[in-house]
């Protein structure tokens, strides 16, 4: 674990900062807008974000708006019969203005309140199938990321230093055959993070492009790498579809030759492409590998003890395995032995010379009545020579030993 986790290494989280550039042209010929060039100052809204680029797919468009009194859109917070149904000064949190108090016609059919604001309101009911803008799924993304590593003062930027200025016009990146060209194709992008290009495109989301600087510094500078993975981020659920994907309105506004102030009202849907950079690298330092080889030999004793715990409070064998383990001392009468008499000792003070004997005294009022056990056997108690006490023989071969009771 040590050598696997790299403990012996001093770690640092990585610092870092993305600039993206995309390219690409289409074109478009509809009824309303009729023939016309999309450029990448059309569909890059805004131009600049930080760490993220706004790629428009799709719109609803309002052309020609002025400030005026005109219906609402019919729904059913707006349809209405008579003037009472239009109370004055009043807004709904969907509504485009502010109620006049009148009940007006929308078409010859349906009748809805009138409201003063920017007219005609939006429209905003179908979403254009397919998308608008379906070419952007070849649209191009360059991103250029910078990184450093305080801790070592260690930088290094996404394009490589081998890479050219010819191989960067002409390469797309691709896992396997180009994994270090910072140029992405949308669709792509989209197509490795498992979806449908032309189905996000209607709509609009969130998508993630992952940079992983996690580095080694002990071996060489040209093996840190980035490593690119793709995701979207925001939530796809087919069963809960409620207010799916990606929009915002902005509008262009102008004056018309009679000086009148108007608008084109769009609301955009598009995919937000959001650079996510992330890791940490790590260099040989002596006190972290000191730290945690000293943890690594504390945890191995607390092991120990943890097993121990185990063993012997909760398994089911918990009484047996305690038994093995420790010995129990108690209380008997014989309580201690002497491998060789000592002066003033029981065989000196019969006159024994060191020799194949075991001696054994009661203390006073306690004689060895019961016989005792010698070399495997019971032998007979021999009243010793001293009032009040008793004494037993045994030959052994060895040192006399003196057992006292």
């Amino acid at each position: 674990v040590f050598v696997w986790e790299k403990g012996y290494q001093e770690m640092d989280s990585v610092v870092s900062s993305v600039t993206t550039k995309a390219k690409g042209v289409t074109v478009t010929n509809t009824s309303k807008l009729g023939f016309r060039i999309w450029d990448v100052a059309d569909y890059v809204i805004p131009a600049q974000e930080e760490n993220s680029l706004f790629i428009m797919t799709n719109m609803i468009i309002t052309m020609n708006q002025t400030q005026a009194t005109c219906p609402e859109i019919p729904d059913k917070a707006t349809v209405c019969e008579s003037d009472m149904d239009c109370p004055a000064g009043s807004t709904g949190t969907h509504s485009n203005g502010v109620k006049t108090g009148r009940c007006v016609p929308f078409n010859g059919s349906v009748k809805t309140c009138e409201v003063a604001a920017w007219c005609p309101v939006e429209d905003d009911t179908h979403v254009p199938k397919p998308a608008f803008l379906k070419a952007a799924e070849n649209f191009t993304l360059l991103v250029k990321n910078n990184i450093w590593y305080p801790k070592f003062n260690f930088s290094k930027r996404n394009i490589l230093p081998n890479i050219t200025t010819t191989y960067l016009k002409s390469c797309i990146y691709d896992a396997k055959t180009d994994p270090f060209c910072p140029i992405f194709r949308l669709g792509k992008i989209v197509e490795n993070a498992g979806h449908s290009f032309q189905d996000m495109a209607i709509e609009g989301g969130i998508m993630g492009i992952q940079v992983n600087w996690d580095c080694n510094l002990d071996r060489a500078a040209s093996l840190c790498l980035p490593r690119y993975s793709f995701r979207r981020l925001d939530t796809r659920d087919l069963d809960h579809n409620v207010s799916p994907g990606y929009n915002f309105r902005f509008a262009k506004y102008y004056r018309d030759l009679a000086g009148l102030e108007q608008r084109t009202l769009i609301k955009a849907y598009g995919i937000r492409f959001d650079i996510i950079v992330f890791g940490k690298a790590g260099k040989f330092d002596i006190i972290p590998t000191m730290i945690n080889i000293g943890s690594g030999l504390a945890l191995l004793g607390v092991a120990t003890v943890l097993c121990d715990v185990i063993v012997l409070y909760c398994m089911k064998k918990k009484y047996y395995y305690r038994e093995k383990k420790y010995k129990y001392v108690e209380d008997y009468e014989q309580v201690g032995t002497s491998c060789a008499p000592q002066a003033g000792s029981l065989s000196s003070w019969w006159g024994e010379e060191p020799g194949a004997w075991v001696w054994a005294w009661a203390r006073p009022g306690r004689p060895l009545d019961s016989g005792w056990c010698c070399s495997g056997s019971c032998q007979p108690v021999t009243p010793g020579r001293q009032s009040n006490a008793s004494l037993s023989i045994c030959p052994v071969s060895g040192p006399p030993v003196l057992v006292f009771t």
